[in-house]
């Protein structure tokens, strides 16, 4: 038996082995990928077997994640990272080798995939990240591929459709997909659902396909090999496969794809392949030693690249892209008290000065950037070059933005954002909740932030979703009140890497503060405006966000004129608020104080967080003057003072 086959036999044998042992996980698509798995790690991935974070390394994106243990036998067989015993540990708490990959869990394992379509989009956004830093210094320092396993569930997702479409009209050669063709998916046969021609969809969008037998391991190599010449186009490469090969009863069937196999199914498999029956989790000396052999010329690779980087005239600027970017390298605007000036106005400068100060600043808006104000001065990234180039235009796709943004930042060497309404938020959710889980520093910009869109409508008018933005775990969900506030805010979002933000800001002027009185936006929350007298009797906290600060201090003469004493608290942030010591986040909400919190959205989370009463909209806006909206709807001076004047504490 050759040792070609022995390691496509060992990727059989862990698939089986660790699901069963787990009693949970996908082992037919291990089963059926692994000729494509043994020719692909064993001939064409380039990674340095001493350094999983390498640069210059090829990516490999598994985004049928179910098949998870494909990606973890691959880590191990080559090396690169993962012990047996880490995949004895398949499924288990705090192992390695969770049920989906996860980014950061071991090295090698390059994204978090698992709800289907991601890790497509996350490769387009690698491969343009490859394409910018390859166009923008020489491919002497960056010349690699981008590889991603998809499966039947991947392309029937819709994120697939607009990472596809974006990266077929960008031209990224360097992407080549395999998909894993098996026609099974949980529910049956694809072919109850999903009937089109997968090619000729791919061809329409600008991509190279080619057809071949998944399990013929020379037709897989000519495959790649044909993908790696052709530069000017992604390529999918789409292999017949059968799921669950060697099966005696469950290969080709939905049966196979998320349970356990059973042992005795596994025993047959095993003396299929003229393995021991007995055996588990035993992989062959020859296993190894196939991905082994190509250790020394790999290792080759590495130092020759280093002795380039070492010699290269723009060592310190390409180091420079894969460090955390320097507030201090950015001019920071100022802007004048006491003018009017729109949130999203004051972001669109203030992300020109980043990215004036920092060149690796990329991003773009989904067809919105003249009202997102997100265009950076230079060059678009086009078929033709990335040289030079700050702005994608991701036209109306915004799922597979943020997505292709994770991949982007993933990449390593840019430092993207991605910006639209924020009413579209809900098509970016999914990623933007992977951008939290998986602890990367993404930059989102929503506009048009509240009722005050007007006469677009309810539609446009995003009522829940600052609050159910919230609701995700490790995100940061900012609010600035104004111009200056807003300075401070994205100052702190550029520092922070170990997670997303995402910037909420108004289509309307608002009333722009000192920037001395609102230093204190660094904490999340802080007084902004202070109680008068120390001997007041009957005092009140106003709590607001975003443009309700102004509408907040509106308050003050009329709470005043009745005898409160008020002090304003704004919050653009309450994670990292949250986050402050409670020692400071009790000198600023004082709950012995009748508190209202004041937001133009939904109030239900306010009440847990330090305010007594909240004031917001809890029903679907209309089509009319935002100003107009806001009155109608109770959010106006009079309402604030009512909420105040309702509050009785025991």
């Amino acid at each position: 038996m050759s040792q070609e086959q022995m390691a496509a036999n060992a990727f059989t044998v862990l698939g089986m082995d660790a699901v069963q042992r787990a009693n949970s996980g996908h082992p037919g698509m291990v089963m059926g990928m692994a000729d494509i798995a043994t020719v692909l790690w064993g001939e064409f991935v380039n990674y340095d077997p001493d350094d999983a974070a390498w640069a210059d390394r090829d990516r490999v994106v598994l985004s049928n994640g179910h098949g998870s243990m494909l990606l973890y036998a691959a880590l191990h067989l080559t090396g690169q990272s993962l012990t047996l015993d880490d995949l004895k540990e398949f499924r288990q708490w705090g192992a390695k080798t969770a049920g989906h990959p996860e980014f950061g869990y071991a090295a090698g394992i390059e994204t978090t995939t698992g709800p289907l379509g991601q890790g497509i989009a996350n490769g387009v956004g690698m491969a343009m990240a490859e394409r910018w830093i390859r166009d923008n210094f020489d491919e002497s320092l960056t010349d690699h591929f981008t590889y991603v396993m998809v499966g039947d569930g991947c392309l029937m997702e819709g994120i697939s459709a607009e990472a596809a479409s974006i990266a077929g009209h960008l031209g990224l050669g360097r992407l080549i997909v395999l998909y894993d063709d098996n026609e099974i998916t949980i529910d049956g046969r694809t072919d109850i659902a999903f009937g089109e021609n997968v090619c000729a969809r791919f061809e329409a969008y600008g991509w190279e396909t080619t057809r071949i037998d998944g399990h013929d391991r020379d037709a897989i190599r000519q495959a790649i090999q044909k993908a790696r010449s052709n530069l000017n186009q992604p390529s999918l490469i789409a292999c017949r496969t059968v799921i669950a090969k060697h099966a005696p009863t469950k290969a080709d069937s939905s049966s196979a794809h998320g349970s356990p196999l059973g042992e005795d199914e596994i025993r047959a498999v095993k003396t299929k392949l003229g393995l021991n029956p007995d055996g588990y989790f035993e992989v062959p000396d020859d296993a190894y030693a196939y991905f082994q052999r190509r250790h020394h010329e790999l290792r080759e690779i590495r130092k020759d690249w280093d002795a380039r980087l070492e010699g290269h005239d723009r060592q310190s600027e390409f180091v420079k892209l894969f460090q955390d970017p320097d507030i201090n390298d950015v001019e920071w605007p100022t802007f004048e008290p006491g003018s009017k000036m729109a949130t999203r106005a004051a972001g669109g400068k203030l992300l020109q000065a980043i990215a004036t100060g920092i060149s690796n600043v990329v991003g773009g808006s989904a067809d919105l950037e003249g009202s997102n104000k997100t265009k950076i001065a230079g060059r678009d990234f086009t078929r033709e070059s990335f040289k030079d180039a700050r702005t994608i235009r991701y036209g109306v796709r915004e799922h597979a933005m943020a997505a292709i943004t994770n991949g982007l930042i993933l990449h390593g060497g840019l430092h993207p954002f991605c910006a639209t309404f924020l009413v579209f938020h809900d098509y970016m959710r999914p990623s933007v909740r992977l951008s939290a889980l998986m602890h990367q520093p993404v930059l989102y910009i929503y506009t048009h932030d509240s009722i005050f869109v007007g006469e677009d409508g309810p539609t446009h008018q995003p009522i829940e979703h600052v609050e159910s933005m919230r609701l995700i775990p490790n995100l940061w969900v900012v609010r600035p009140a104004d111009a200056n506030e807003a300075v401070v805010m994205y100052k702190r979002m550029l520092e922070r890497r170990d997670g997303p933000s995402a910037v909420c800001l108004t289509r309307q002027g608002l009333p722009v503060l000192d920037p001395d009185t609102v230093a204190d936006a660094k904490f999340g929350g802080y007084v902004l405006r202070d109680f008068t007298s120390e001997t007041s009797t009957q005092r009140c906290i106003l709590v607001a966000t975003g443009s309700e600060v102004s509408l907040a201090i509106e308050a003050v003469s009329v709470l005043e004129s009745k005898g409160w004493d008020v002090r304003v608290v704004s919050m653009p942030c309450r994670e990292l608020f949250a986050a402050q010591a409670l020692s400071y986040q009790q000198t600023v909400l004082l709950q012995s104080i009748p508190t209202v919190a004041v937001e133009a959205g939904r109030t239900g989370g306010w009440t847990g967080f330090g305010a007594h009463a909240a004031l917001g909209i809890d029903r679907f806006g209309a089509s009319a003057p935002g100003n107009i909206v806001a009155e109608q709807l109770g959010l106006h001076v009079n309402g604030i003072v009512e909420r105040v004047e309702q509050i009785t504490l025991h």
